[in-house]
């Protein structure tokens, strides 16, 4: 299923409200700053105030898709109809929150080493079966499109999965769905608390109940400039089977990743 400011999932997966990729909601557009712990009541209202969002937003942008209007400030080597695919915005003059997580190698991260490079950043569970898996098809094939350019350009994904978070976990994830030929990859994680900050800074809302429930989480595609500030954000999108199942066609998987591509060589030019 496509995106809005959520996504609910299969097995621990997001189906899309997002104000881009496993729904995490209402509360992460309108931008919640700093850390916060959500009470379930209001949770339970984001959510459904997400999925509202998402039928609509999904069916703004199959129209806006065919056609016409473009948003402001895409940059010109993007069409309007990829961008508006890619559910592209910009987000000028904001400085990318801090955050210090531990990647799928067991190194201690933060994003201050990558200033100078431009940060590609996603919100992940490492047990989705839905879109996640998806956005990590996009990234491969952003990586191929980068070419040289690759060098300049990191890929990072915090973990959503309060249940899941070894290093184990994000290590075996990112081998199965091909990351780990992303010489920059980094899947991070860390103790439910400090993930639960990064959450919150970045307006990602998580609801995870229990180990065995599905993960509904916000996933948008955050794109940070070299000099550390948020310049664009991209809504991942899926669709789904009669059975459930998560797909996206081959062509629209490498379309997303190629506006990856374009957004982030735009951000080094």
């Amino acid at each position: 299923m496509p995106h809005a400011p959520l996504k609910l999932g299969h097995k621990r997966t997001k189906v899309g409200v997002t104000g881009a990729g496993a729904g995490a909601g209402a509360g992460e557009q309108a931008g919640w700053r700093g850390p916060r712990v959500w009470p379930s009541t209001a949770v339970a209202v984001l959510l459904l105030a997400g999925i509202g969002a998402y039928f609509g937003i999904r069916s703004a942008r199959q129209e806006s898709y065919q056609g016409s209007l473009r948003p402001v400030g895409i940059p010109a080597s993007i069409s309007t109809s990829l961008a508006n695919y890619m559910g592209l915005s910009t987000t000028p003059g904001k400085a990318a929150p801090a955050f210090t997580l531990t990647d799928q190698h067991g190194h201690v991260m933060s994003l201050s080493p990558f200033l100078g490079k431009t940060v590609v950043l996603e919100f992940m569970d490492p047990h989705c079966t839905d879109i996640c898996p998806i956005i990590s098809s996009e990234f491969v094939d952003a990586y191929r499109d980068l070419g040289a350019q690759a060098k300049n350009v990191v890929f990072l994904a915090v973990n959503v999965n309060p249940f899941h978070t070894k290093v184990t976990d994000i290590a075996a994830f990112s081998g199965e769905h091909g990351l780990t030929s992303i010489p920059s990859w980094h899947f991070l994680t860390g103790s439910v608390p400090t993930l639960k900050q990064a959450w919150a800074s970045y307006d990602v809302l998580v609801q995870a109940p229990n180990p065995n429930a599905d993960v509904v989480h916000t996933s948008t595609v955050y794109f940070i400039s070299p000099n550390g500030t948020e310049e664009f954000e991209a809504q991942p999108t899926d669709d789904h089977t009669a059975n459930g199942g998560s797909y996206l066609p081959a062509g629209q998987i490498s379309e997303f990743g190629t506006g990856i591509a374009l957004v982030a060589r735009h951000l080094q030019s």
